[in-house]
């Protein structure tokens, strides 16, 4: 175990893949447990406790290594973390099947929602949990509660649209504003993402999203028609999409 701790990770990856040593398992889990805590928190607040998404999350990396295969020299945080954050998102939407909003949280969810409205338009700014527990004569608890219910649900639409090819865009992996997770998530799922992509597919991401070209002028870069690139684009983001569904 001393002699596996002075060695970098690719070098304990490929004795991990030849003999499935526990101790080097053991060892790769504990340098890599950080991806797991950092998608965890990403995703904690949205009705589910810190500690199970970190639990899911674990998992998931223990999963991860025992399927890596440094051979394809890819990162391993780059291979895992589309992962990790794959089984969160399995795990709301299975908890979502459990806990639907029953009726009287739905109807008070309405009523927030209209309070909410109105109360912005009247002075510009959303109103505080006290307040809505004043006006609909409820505890802030009970609020917070139900706004805590509401946010687990939108996390699951957001995803849905997300992984829908026909409205995915390399803006909503790059445009996250955690800064502590950009690093991991968006640098190296784009970074993965990028190593699936032919030299052609490569140089029209490169050039509509990390240029801002349109797609005449990515058109006349590779001496193709317009249609051609909106086709190939489409075709792109659609193999993208499903790497982030899964």
């Amino acid at each position: 175990m001393a002699d596996y701790a002075k060695m970098d990770s690719d070098e304990l990856f490929k004795l991990y893949v030849v003999d499935h040593d526990v101790d080097l398992r053991n060892l790769l889990i504990e340098r890599y447990l950080y991806i797991a805590e950092i998608a965890a928190k990403k995703f904690a607040g949205r009705g589910v406790d810190y500690e199970d998404l970190y639990q899911v999350a674990s998992l998931a990396l223990v999963k991860a290594i025992e399927r890596f295969e440094p051979e394809r020299g890819i990162k391993f945080s780059s291979y895992a973390t589309p992962s990790l954050i794959g089984e969160i998102k399995n795990y709301f939407r299975d908890s979502s099947r459990v806990m639907r909003l029953p009726r009287r949280d739905t109807e008070q969810l309405k009523k927030i929602k209209l309070y909410t409205q109105e109360y912005m338009a009247q002075n510009g700014r959303k109103p505080s949990p006290k307040e809505i527990a004043a006006e609909l004569e409820i505890s802030v608890e009970r609020v917070l509660e139900v706004l805590e219910m509401q946010q687990a649900d939108n996390m699951l639409s957001l995803d849905s649209a997300l992984a829908d090819s026909e409205n995915f865009s390399l803006g909503n992996v790059l445009g996250q504003e955690d800064a502590s997770f950009e690093h991991v998530e968006n640098h190296d799922f784009i970074t993965y993402c990028m190593s699936l992509l032919n030299d052609t597919e490569k140089k029209i991401i490169e050039e509509r999203y990390l240029r801002n070209k349109t797609q005449k002028q990515v058109a006349d870069i590779l001496n193709v028609s317009q249609m051609q690139v909106s086709r190939m684009e489409r075709k792109i983001l659609g193999k993208l999409a499903m790497v982030y569904k899964k």
